[in-house]
């Protein structure tokens, strides 16, 4: 099959293995799959991966045990836990320590023609939302994790850090929760699809002075995680987004003086996403920038670590 592989450079293949599924798992045909900024940090060595990256897709599934799943179109998590460990037995996969993930850790991932999961990550898309929105179900559930976390009432003052892809996302799910929301970010073009959406936004250049209750960092950046702590206020909450091959120091001071609580968000709720796809709650489309054909995917890949360039697909 055709495949973007990864081994210490990005590479397209066209011979590379068709998957073969596992006990339980499905054979599931790409139909689309989005670049994110994870998968630009492991090009840069973040997890020292190896193989297909790439874990935001929506495909159709061709082989399944349960047979009611072939030809569905679904989306999945990337997540794929043993199941029998304590931490699966106490009802948290995601942190499984045996957990294979989806384009990051120990498992192919969807760059490629087909993938594997296993039937019990896959989420069926609903009929009336197409697979350009489909493929933002990943990132949009990891956003929608955040109020799983963080008690956001409409008091709470929320200040969301980065205007790239996961912070609009963020942005609007927040948004709904009826806080008093600021998105912070360095392009006007980004803020104003923010602000299209009756998000109140800033530039940098217009950094608030008053601390809020709630921070959310989207930056992708070390100077950006400095900046969060700087806008919490004491006994507020700074909440977690980035991942950075890069490593990096800070003083970690601030956090102790004020009683900051340090939240990690990582992957969250499926149905909650792709409900919000059916109903139009958050809008995805104005963020594709454009959709390349795998085969053309190193491009893809620069295109997606241009500077203000947002959501670039890949179609196989």
């Amino acid at each position: 099959m055709q495949a973007l592989i990864f081994d210490t450079r990005l590479s397209f293949r066209k011979d590379y293995p068709d998957p073969k599924p596992g006990p339980g798992e499905a054979l599931i045909r790409v139909t689309l799959a989005g670049i994110c900024a994870t998968d630009l940090e492991i090009v840069r060595g973040y997890m020292v991966y190896r193989g297909i990256p790439g874990h935001e897709f929506v495909g159709i599934v061709e082989e399944s045990p349960d047979r009611e799943w072939i030809g569905r179109r679904v989306v999945g998590e990337i997540n794929a836990a043993c199941g029998r460990c304590p931490t699966c037995q106490r009802g948290r996969p995601t942190h499984c320590p045996h957990r294979t993930v989806l384009g990051i850790e120990g498992r192919d991932g969807v760059f490629a023609e087909y993938l594997t999961l296993p039937v019990a990550n896959l989420h069926a898309v609903p009929e009336n939302v197409p697979d350009e929105e489909a493929v933002f179900a990943e990132p949009l559930a990891a956003a929608f994790r955040i109020p799983e976390q963080v008690v956001i009432g409409p008091e709470s003052q929320v200040y969301v850090l980065g205007d790239g892809r996961l912070g609009l996302l963020v942005a609007q799910v927040l948004h709904a929760t009826g806080c008093r929301l600021t998105l912070i970010g360095k392009h006007r073009e980004k803020l104003a699809l923010a602000g299209q959406r009756g998000i109140r936004t800033l530039s940098v250049a217009e950094m608030p002075v008053d601390p809020a209750d709630i921070v959310v960092d989207c930056t992708g950046s070390p100077a950006g995680l400095q900046q969060a702590i700087s806008l919490t206020r004491p006994l507020g909450t700074l909440v977690l987004k980035t991942t950075c091959a890069d490593p990096f120091s800070f003083n970690p001071s601030p956090l102790v003086i004020h009683e900051i609580t340090v939240v990690g968000s990582r992957c969250g709720p499926f149905p909650v996403a792709l409900e919000a796809l059916r109903t139009g709650t958050v809008r995805v489309t104005p963020m594709i920038h454009e959709i390349f054909p795998l085969s053309d995917g190193i491009r893809a890949f620069e295109t997606a670590g241009t500077p203000g360039v947002l959501k670039v697909l890949l179609k196989p």
